[in-house]
């Protein structure tokens, strides 16, 4: 069975490096903005992470939920707390969320299995 943990990281690193080496300085200055917003500040880096998910959620982006969630879980954000999160991205974003967050669960399940069978 293909982990769909190993599978997303590797095709982001490669398709983020692939835009890196053929871009100009502004999609360069939006990857370095987004990854100094995400350091810690006045909020710490598991609530940005968590506000992170909510706006992927809301948003419908996949990739950025997997990205926030995969953050969230090394950051040690327990399971309650990132759902809890989803369940008010859901809350605001309506029930065409829903899709998102069934596969947000899934993704889930699989950084916990990936964590236990390291």
């Amino acid at each position: 069975m293909p982990n769909q943990v190993e599978e997303f990281n590797a095709y982001r690193a490669k398709m983020n490096k692939r835009i890196l080496e053929d871009t100009d300085k502004v999609t360069k200055r939006i990857f370095n903005l987004d990854t100094n917003a995400y350091m810690p500040g006045a909020l710490d880096v598991k609530t940005k992470e968590l506000l992170g998910l909510v706006a992927s959620a809301v948003l419908r982006c996949d990739d950025c939920v997997k990205y926030h969630l995969e953050t969230c879980h090394k950051e040690g954000l327990r399971k309650e707390e990132v759902f809890e999160a989803l369940s008010i991205a859901t809350l605001v974003g309506g029930t065409i969320v829903i899709p998102h967050l069934r596969r947000a669960y899934e993704f889930w399940d699989a950084l916990e299995e990936s964590n236990n069978n390291s």
